[in-house]
């Protein structure tokens, strides 16, 4: 079955499309094989209007209804152009969606407790458009079995990167960054997988606050200045990054009021310099993810694959690169493993997807905190 995966990621740049080949195999699970992957810019307006949406104070019920909407027909274009650029026609679709708000952890809200999430973008217009069935919103099935709705990509890094030898941290880094630690000839229940902090986030938010570009493209304005230790010091004590995993982050932790934060601490700084810092922060908080909760003993694991938007960041993983290496570990690319780094969220949505076709659950217990492994998504015919 060809399954078109399509993911929105938290730095709302635009839209990740893979068309991925799954078929079935005795004993080790689906077996995938990569058709072909593209990335569409969101159209500036949208962009900005998602951002400035994602963990609003206020926003109006008929634009957030109005961008449901609208989302679901760019990532119908998005699919069928694909399926163009690469003659191929998907049987499935899967798309996550754009977060709009995510909060794993229970609050109080009109005398009851409740965990919620919100993704964006209406399946049912993607599956007539497209003209095959789509599965979507992911997270809340997950959260029903009282997880915390993400990480659900250790599903895929399982599949793909579990070794009967060594042992293998998998990095994502997106507008949030996530790992995945596998160890050495695991089965699933043993996987740890969590959100470590801000991925490209922050980076993004002092490019644009500062420069009035989306992104530090290449890490080039982070390669000029030097970052400053006194505030990754001081963001590093948030209480984010003492919480134990399971545990997940969005823009309510490193969105705009964080930017806001990191910004102020960095007054009277070159700019270049804020940037540096920034990204450095993102790699700084990936070791200390790591040392606080993966790395109990020496030697367990011995390679990190690095995989997500971030990882065109050269500077950025130079940065981790120096973090990562005393305490034992060795860089790698998910390219060199078989999987564009951009390709491999989109990827793993279509995977998600055809388990949920299949009848199959797809959410790791041990990743998440659900009580136990259920079916993800919902299903739109065409």
């Amino acid at each position: 079955m060809i399954v078109a995966g399509v993911m929105s990621g938290t730095s709302a740049d635009g839209i990740n499309v893979a068309l991925v080949r799954i078929s079935e195999s005795r004993g080790s699970g689906p077996k995938l094989r990569l058709l072909g992957h593209a990335e569409y810019p969101y159209p500036k307006k949208v962009r900005k209007f998602v951002l400035a949406t994602m963990n609003s104070g206020r926003a109006s019920v008929a634009d957030l209804a109005r961008l449901n909407f609208l989302l679901a027909e760019l990532y119908a274009e998005a699919v069928m152009a694909t399926q163009r650029r690469f003659a191929r026609k998907s049987e499935l679709v899967g798309c996550h969606g754009q977060t709009l708000y995510h909060q794993g952890e229970a609050q109080r809200f009109l005398g009851r407790n409740v965990a919620v999430t919100w993704q964006s973008g209406e399946g049912a217009v993607i599956a007539r458009r497209v003209g095959v069935p789509v599965v979507s919103d992911f997270r809340p099935a997950d959260m029903a079995a009282g997880g915390k709705g993400a990480p659900l990509v250790p599903f895929l890094d399982y599949l793909l990167y579990r070794d009967r030898k060594m042992g293998r941290i998998v990095q994502n880094i997106g507008g949030i960054a996530n790992l995945t630690a596998i160890p050495r000839n695991a089965s699933a229940e043993r996987l740890l997988a969590f959100d470590t902090g801000p991925g490209n986030m922050v980076i993004d938010a002092a490019m644009e606050r500062l420069f009035g570009r989306p992104y530090d493209r290449d890490g080039e304005i982070a390669a000029a200045g030097h970052a400053s230790e006194a505030v990754i010091a001081a963001i590093l004590r948030m209480p984010f990054f003492r919480r134990k995993p399971p545990k997940t982050a969005g823009r309510e932790e490193f969105g705009r009021e964080c930017a806001r934060d990191f910004l102020r601490r960095c007054a009277g700084m070159a700019k270049r310099d804020v940037v540096a810092t920034a990204t450095a922060l993102t790699a700084r908080s990936i070791r200390d993810a790591l040392q606080r909760f993966v790395l109990t003993r020496r030697g367990a694991y011995r390679e990190i694959v690095v995989s997500g938007g971030g990882a065109r960041n050269s500077t950025l993983l130079a940065m981790l690169a120096n973090e990562v290496h005393p305490l034992g570990l060795s860089l790698r690319y998910s390219d060199e493993l078989g999987l564009p780094a951009e390709a491999k969220e989109a990827t793993a949505f279509a995977l998600l997807a055809y388990e949920t076709w299949k009848g199959r659950p797809s959410n790791v217990p041990a990743a998440t905190g659900a009580r136990r492994a259920v079916m993800l998504g919902k299903i739109s015919y065409a």
